[in-house]
């Protein structure tokens, strides 16, 4: 039998450069998942810092980023819960880099992933993970990717992950319904939130994937001029989002059970035929297919 995974998508508001009561608000809800009996928790993009590079608090606060990420190794430990803490911004240099980490339930770091495609506004203030490959990784929930925000828009980064043998990919994001352009308010106010969930669903059919989405959240109760996307879930094929959230801060718990895309794929064979000799596209990731030939 396929195993059944208990998924909470915290959907956190990252008050700006609130690094501290940002990091105990994050506590809390991964608390309340694991008194859930949850597996795993995820965090947001930028949720410790929300995102302002050019604020002169901002680069000092991304200094101090390992306190953070060994305080969650702690939690999970503490907790026996496995935790991807949205993702931290790190200086190294002169370097930003905006980093998911995978932690096991025993504190362990089993995977992480720096952002490969960066938003346009990102691109002058943080460095992309330019042309290392997208790599799936073993954890307790079997083998899983990890991308960021605007990597949701590269089909190519599912197919590396999915070559790779992941089945679970989770992405932390800070994703707004103000990311569209003015042109594109005017032909529908709410673009950015018709991207979001026209493309998660494709994604996970086409993938015969799940995928974990947690987003920022607007502070609950208060009126943000709606530029809080949140709509954080979890998206399975045949059944779509699962307990998808607005846009106010909060967390979701969902029950999956992993025979589901077991049987997407018995359907739509998609890794069947990535894997078969003469598959159309297959020159794109001779690599991944050579060295995860047989995995499933």
């Amino acid at each position: 039998m396929a195993p059944v995974y208990k998924i909470a998508v915290i959907q956190l508001y990252p008050k700006p450069l609130a690094v501290e009561s940002n990091h105990e608000k994050a506590i809390n809800f991964i608390r309340d998942a694991a008194a859930q009996s949850c597996d795993l928790a995820v965090l947001p993009e930028y949720h410790l810092t929300n995102w302002l590079p050019d604020d002169l608090n901002f680069i000092p606060q991304c200094a101090k980023y390992q306190k953070y990420l060994d305080s969650y190794c702690s939690l999970a430990k503490e907790l026996k819960i496995n935790i991807v803490p949205g993702t931290i911004i790190e200086k190294h240099g002169n370097e930003l880099r905006n980093v998911a980490y995978f932690i096991s339930s025993v504190g362990e770091i089993l995977g992480q992933y720096q952002k490969k495609n960066l938003w346009h506004p990102e691109r002058p203030h943080l460095t992309s993970s330019f042309h290392a490959p997208h790599q799936a990784f073993d954890t307790p929930l079997g083998k899983v990717g990890m991308l960021i925000c605007w990597d949701l828009a590269f089909p190519e980064a599912f197919r590396e992950l999915i070559a790779g043998g992941a089945k679970m990919i989770i992405i932390p994001t800070f994703w707004s319904l103000s990311d569209c352009n003015e042109a594109g308010l005017k032909h529908n106010p709410m673009a950015e939130a018709l991207f979001l969930e026209s493309t998660l669903i494709s994604r996970c059919f086409e993938n015969t994937c799940m995928i974990v989405f947690a987003n920022a959240g607007g502070p609950k109760g208060e009126i943000t001029k709606g530029s809080y996307a949140g709509l954080s879930q979890v998206a399975v094929p045949f059944k779509g989002a699962l307990g998808k959230l607005g846009d106010e801060e909060g967390m979701s718990v969902v029950e999956v059970d992993m025979e589901i895309l077991e049987h997407a794929e018995d359907n739509y064979k998609v890794r069947a035929d990535m894997g078969r000799e003469g598959w159309h596209y297959r020159y794109t990731l001779a690599k991944n297919f050579d060295e995860n030939k047989g995995k499933s």
